[in-house]
């Protein structure tokens, strides 16, 4: 027998349409009903609940209950740095899906990734926080430099807080759309919180868009540094 983690049962889960789509679907960042998740997965309630189980099972996703109703989530950041990377390698290898639109221009512009913000903005704000020292790469990891904190708190985002949460302040995650870094980590999932708090941007209801405003884009530009970002290859 082979030692080491058995990657064919999570590639069997994520491998099935159904489920593929669910996961898909929580990407979002957005807790979502057993009877929502069918209507994404183009199943009835009763299969999705099966699938469901099988997600929870593998800790995929999380239920979480409220009153007599039962929401879905990814089952943490790991699950949807993996999703993420996975999409990388179905965009870089052709595998895209055929229907296209205005959504599809939008997704690449600017959306969720689970909690962080992605997309060219998302690369924009990597790279202006590179380029202004806030953050700092290592290797193939990314942490919060010297003077980042200070940066962030002018900014506010509360540093000292996001430590006391033990999770990793600082993630790098392949953007799918265009092969480059975003920034995760509760640095990341704050820096968007905050965006939307101030009104610079906003989700788009059923979808993983984020759309910036006028004042957003001129101030995301001024604070991060990145003038532009259709300037993303």
């Amino acid at each position: 027998m082979k030692e080491g983690p058995d990657i064919s049962r999570i590639a069997a889960l994520i491998g099935d349409p159904a489920r593929a789509n669910i996961l898909t679907a929580l990407m979002a960042g957005k807790a979502l009903t057993a009877t929502e998740l069918a209507g994404e997965a183009g199943v009835t309630v009763q299969t999705a609940s099966a699938h469901l189980a099988k997600l929870e099972a593998a800790e995929m996703i999380a239920c979480r209950k409220s009153g007599r109703h039962k929401y879905f989530t990814l089952g943490g950041d790991d699950v949807g740095h993996a999703l993420e990377a996975l999409m990388g390698l179905a965009a870089g290898a052709g595998h895209l899906r055929t229907r296209t639109g205005p959504k599809d221009a939008a997704l690449r512009e600017a959306r969720v990734c689970y909690n962080h913000l992605a997309g060219a903005k998302g690369i924009a704000l990597y790279q202006g926080l590179l380029a202004r020292g806030v953050i700092a790469e290592a290797g193939d990891d990314v942490v919060l430099a010297a003077s980042g904190a200070a940066f962030l708190a002018d900014f506010g985002v509360d540093v000292d807080n996001l430590r006391r949460a033990k999770a990793p302040l600082c993630r790098s995650c392949l953007d799918w759309s265009a092969r480059q870094t975003h920034l995760a980590g509760s640095v990341g999932r704050a820096l968007l919180a905050r965006m939307i708090a101030l009104g610079w941007a906003v989700r788009v209801e059923g979808t993983r868009v984020v759309r910036f405003t006028p004042a957003g884009e001129a101030g995301f530009a001024s604070t991060f540094g990145a003038s532009d970002s259709a300037d993303i290859q």
